[in-house]
């Protein structure tokens, strides 16, 4: 890979990745079961050239800020380079928000330009808060011939001939403007530097290395912290190749990791458990002779693996479950919300590492990560090089608010000196999340703070903590609240947590699936245990990373329905 010590900036590095390796495939695109476009390094420049020329021409200067609304594809991040190497500054928007959401964000952040996807633009163009639009020149992709762009450009018209003049940038200036996916009320916009993503690339790389001939199956939006680092920095200056999948659907992401063979991908709790629910299928589908013989490889690989992850081992006991996988999986990387630890042992047993992490946007991505040296599937792992974690006040059981000192967290928010000052006090960054070291230094979460609730014993309790103990429930998805948090009252009353239910389509609330959440409850001790559920007919509320959106969901609740619709367990 790169030295990132030799750098200044992101687009220096980018730049000289594509000369290092010009016949290395650098970016795959594929739509479902098609491929639609391959590129090596020496491809992707040619492609990137006349957009670099085109933005001199268009005035474009050093620190000019750009955004890009667009789903996982190569534009994307030949546009992010072209803003790089331009010496401008990258504002990744969540495609999707909505068209006015977008807008907001469009105007807080002061972008003068803005690449977008023809869908979205219409939308936005659409929308009756298009008269605000403050960006001064928009290039839309995949427009179809004839379409109105309301004075935008076709991105793949906007190219000018002639070589580019590259634009340095030193580390201390502004690299990216990343809303948080857990935005909510005012806009939260981290200012990132470069030299915060050049330390987390060289940490993370550190740890998990990229090579030529490694291929990263990219399936979160490329917008999100993780994906943007980890399918986009890391594999691009160490030389590998990013698969761009533009669907979470099950099949095809397994069919891209045999058709691809692929080396790493990272991945959200949700899809990680669909993964094991369809292995667990074929499983119990097997003949009880079969069965039994992999039983017994399971068992053997798990007692050879015990302290540090085989891969070349596991695959030679358990050859038809890696060929499933590619073949080539070295390890998956899972963060963005909690993981039940059976899920990560699941896939260790079976030889498949799954390196579980921690981290946010104002720390760029990761803050800690499992190394696998043991695996440990009750923790988030350890903190990255460089990076120094605290916890905060710890009460009697250790746990307290994180807090991180790091080259990689963020500079400050943009524009909001006093959310930045409650948000980083004497250079460490309160997380507003509940965690504790063990004695291995392994950090383990709880939830986040501002979600903790005190019984009136004195207790603490998380509900995040407690969905645990409901992981594998026959339910679409499921989520617990303090009923006084949904339902505020207006005086001091007993606390009552309630799991809301969402049920897949068509699919009734039975005696056994109550019997399961009972079953459950009892297992839990008497002042964590959930007092009512409440059945909900709408899908929840996602980030882009597909976490719960908490504060919209438990509003939406409050509004929809009575506290008395709960129904007592």
């Amino acid at each position: 890979m790169l030295d990132l010590r030799q750098y200044s900036s992101l687009g220096a590095a980018l730049r000289d990745a594509l000369e290092r390796w010009p016949n290395e495939t650098c970016l795959i695109e594929a739509d479902r079961d098609r491929e639609k476009v391959r590129f090596t390094y020496s491809d992707f420049k040619e492609m990137a050239r006349p957009l670099c020329r085109a933005l001199e021409d268009a005035g474009f200067k050093a620190g000019d800020r750009a955004a890009v609304i667009m789903t996982n594809q190569s534009k994307w991040l030949i546009s992010a380079y072209a803003i790089f190497f331009c010496g401008g500054v990258l504002v990744p928007l969540d495609y999707k928000l909505t068209a006015a959401e977008q807008l907001e964000l469009l105007a807080h952040s002061k972008a003068r330009f803005l690449i977008v996807e023809y869908y979205l633009w219409r939308a936005i163009s659409q929308s009756p808060e298009f008269a605000k639009l403050t960006t001064q020149i928009v290039l839309v992709t995949e427009a179809p011939p004839g379409a109105d762009l309301r004075g935008a450009y076709r991105w793949e018209e906007f190219r000018r001939k002639g070589e580019p003049t590259f634009v340095a940038r030193e580390r201390e200036d502004t690299a990216c403007i990343v809303y948080s996916s857990g935005t909510g009320g005012r806009p939260k916009g981290c200012v990132l530097t470069h030299d915060n993503y050049l330390e987390q690339c060289a940490a993370l790389t550190a740890w998990y290395p990229f090579w030529p001939g490694v291929r990263y199956l990219s399936i979160l939006p490329t917008n999100h912290a993780i994906d943007f680092m980890v399918g986009f920095i890391g594999p691009f200056v160490c030389g590998a190749c990013v698969v761009h999948l533009r669907t979470l659907r099950p099949e095809f992401v397994r069919d891209a990791l045999v058709r691809y063979r692929i080396t790493y991908m990272s991945l959200v709790p949700m899809v990680l458990k669909n993964l094991e629910r369809g292995l667990r299928a074929k499983f119990d589908e097997l003949p009880s002779s079969k069965r039994w013989v992999l039983d017994r490889l399971i068992g053997l690989n798990k007692l050879l693996t015990k302290r540090r992850p085989r891969v070349e081992l596991s695959r030679k006991l358990l050859p038809q479950v890696h060929k499933a996988f590619g073949g080539k999986v070295r390890t998956l990387i899972v963060g963005g919300a909690f993981t039940d630890p059976a899920t990560l042992q699941f896939f260790y047993d079976l030889g498949i590492p799954v390196a579980n992490g921690y981290g946010l946007t104002e720390a760029c991505t990761a803050i800690t990560v499992n190394d696998l040296k043991p695996f440990r599937a009750d923790s988030v792992g350890k903190p990255l090089p460089g990076a120094e974690v605290r916890v905060m006040s710890p009460d009697e059981d250790g746990i307290g608010e994180i807090a991180v000192k790091s080259r990689a967290v963020m500079s400050h928010y943009l524009d909001d000196p006093e959310l930045t000052a409650q948000t980083i006090v004497d250079g460490w960054l309160l997380t507003g999340d509940l965690g504790r070291f063990d004695g291995q230094r392994h950090l383990q979460l709880f939830g986040r703070k501002k979600n903790m609730i005190v019984t009136e014993g004195g207790k603490n309790i998380y509900p995040e903590d407690i969905e645990a103990a409901f992981d594998g429930l026959l339910v679409k998805e499921y989520c617990i609240f303090a009923a006084n948090y949904v339902w505020p009252q207006k005086s001091l009353g007993k606390e009552m947590l309630v799991l809301v239910l969402r049920l897949e389509p068509n699919q009734q609330f039975t005696d056994a699936l109550h019997d399961e959440i009972v079953t459950r409850n009892r297992q839990l001790p008497d002042f964590k245990r959930v007092g009512g559920y409440l059945i909900w007919e709408k899908d929840f509320p996602r980030t882009a990373s597909l976490k719960i959106k908490r504060g919209e969901l438990g509003e939406e609740i409050g509004k929809g329905a009575e506290r008395g619709a709960v129904a007592e367990i």
